[in-house]
């Protein structure tokens, strides 16, 4: 990889425990189960977590991760139910504000227009590659785009918060997954958009691995990203 020549590239992947504002499996945790069992090549050493969806812990319980493994590369997952793809976010921005969603935590707790850092930034740009992410996920077959925005809801708060809060120079990118078929399929969900779990682990496998390398590559073969 160009980042991470002659080294172990140390990955710390997250995905999110299922809850109560869910209809259906949280794709993200099974993905994560899923990369668990996998053979990965020997350049690569991993971590991974589910993170509990409670707002005021799920930023601590990552960095502790992180920290405590010296992370190179973190990709955080999470499930937006209603895209049709996998979207690599460009950017977190400095919000959190549960009640356009009408949801809450695990805890009950709903945040109005709160911020995430009191004095951070507006917003904070991912510092993963993530046209080459896209780019690679697309050659394995699996539909994926770049999102500018997401949402204002508990995968936002955690990716700006670990964007704040890790060392310079690591790398940190979140995945939004579609809803699972099973999910897609209730009564209520109808006419919701859907991937299989075996596509999402697919595109999740082929966006880790372009994570850790060169963002220069893409831009030489497609532009239109």
């Amino acid at each position: 990889f160009t980042l991470f020549q002659n080294k172990m590239v140390k990955v710390v992947v997250t995905g999110f425990s299922s809850w109560e504002g869910s209809a259906g499996e949280n794709p993200s945790e099974l993905v994560v189960e899923k990369l668990k069992a996998k053979q990965w090549p020997t350049d690569f050493q991993f971590r991974f977590a589910t993170v509990p969806v409670v707002f005021e812990e799920m930023v601590g319980h990552v960095m502790k991760v992180v920290n405590d493994f010296e992370a190179d590369v973190v990709i955080m997952l999470g499930e937006y139910p209603g895209r049709a793809m996998i979207t690599v976010e460009r950017l977190a921005q400095n919000l959190i504000d549960a009640t356009r969603y009408g949801l809450s935590d695990n805890v009950g707790d709903r945040p109005i227009n709160r911020k995430v850092v009191q004095d951070g930034p507006v917003a904070l740009a991912a510092t993963v590659p993530i046209r080459s992410m896209t780019l690679a996920m697309r050659q394995v077959g699996v539909p994926s785009d770049i999102s500018d925005s997401a949402g204002t809801f508990g995968c936002n708060l955690l990716f700006y918060g670990v964007l704040h809060s890790v060392k310079p120079g690591t790398r940190v990118g979140w995945l939004h997954l579609p809803a699972l078929p099973s999910t897609a399929s209730l009564d209520i969900n109808l006419g919701m958009p859907s991937m299989s779990l075996d596509t999402q682990t697919q595109g999740v496998i082929a966006a880790i691995i372009s994570a850790c390398g060169d963002e220069s590559e893409a831009l030489t073969v497609r532009t239109k990203l």
